[in-house]
């Protein structure tokens, strides 16, 4: 947490089971305005069940996750006014032009003015998408649906961002553009959580990190901190692997 600042995301003793597995087990974590968040964690450790839940569309089996104050399966219709949500393989409407959806998208969320529309527009500019602006969907590659949709979630201006791998498939110079364009939200005061398996890309842009393996955290803090957390170790590569490889030790 920064400073005393209220949390924009809290989750307390959440946890997730589905039939006797367990997904998620007693995750505690509060992330504060302006923060970038990394969840790093091997395929199957909790981490989309975790983004799941908090954008409402699961519901914890016990514990409780809040964004801006708000339950997210009490109050889900309200925090979807307030996140932003991209999901690894994003699932877009392929018989429309990126200009059409994002059209859809903010004509749904009610703000098609003009205003609003040149601040898409810098963005659609800024990601590298506008040549393929005017195009079917259907004729995007992945990093492409990628950069859409990405400017689709920010399109209302959220308080919370919910990413999942969002620089994976990107080429290295849109890669860079969108964490710049992370660092500049988390500097207007917007809370990023960001779920990547990509270590170089969280040890760059992630203020803080959190290690989940098989459903608990396993280590919570800054670099360093997490490195302390994993025997002292020299870099954050091995501290995942020494934290992940105990968890899944036989």
């Amino acid at each position: 947490m920064h400073g005393t600042e209220h949390p924009t995301v809290e989750v307390r003793a959440l946890t997730r089971r589905f039939g006797a597995r367990v997904v998620l087990e007693g995750v505690d974590l509060a992330l504060a305005p302006g923060e970038i968040f990394g969840l790093l964690g091997p395929n199957g450790a909790g981490k989309s069940t975790t983004l799941n839940i908090l954008m409402g569309f699961l519901r914890p089996t016990a514990g409780s996750a809040a964004l801006c104050g708000l339950d997210c399966t009490r109050d889900a219709r309200a925090v979807m006014a307030l996140v932003g949500h991209m999901p690894e393989e994003p699932t877009l409407f392929e018989n429309l032009t990126g200009r059409e959806l994002l059209s859809f998208v903010l004509s749904m969320r009610g703000l098609s003015s003009p205003d609003r529309w040149r601040a898409v527009g810098a963005r659609v500019e800024r990601l590298g998408l506008d040549a393929e602006f005017d195009q079917l969907v259907a004729g995007y590659s992945m990093g492409t649906r990628k950069k859409l949709a990405l400017v689709a979630a920010l399109a209302h201006d959220p308080r919370v961002l919910l990413l999942d791998e969002p620089t994976n498939g990107l080429d290295p110079v849109v890669a860079r553009e969108v964490r710049a364009l992370l660092e500049e939200l988390a500097h207007g005061g917007v809370t990023v959580l960001l779920s990547t398996h990509l270590l170089d890309v969280a040890q760059r842009v992630c203020h803080r990190l959190g290690v989940l393996a098989r459903g608990r955290l396993r280590a919570l803090g800054t670099h360093d901190e997490v490195c302390a957390q994993a025997g002292g170790a020299a870099s954050l590569e091995e501290a995942f692997l020494a934290l992940t490889g105990r968890a899944e030790a036989p």
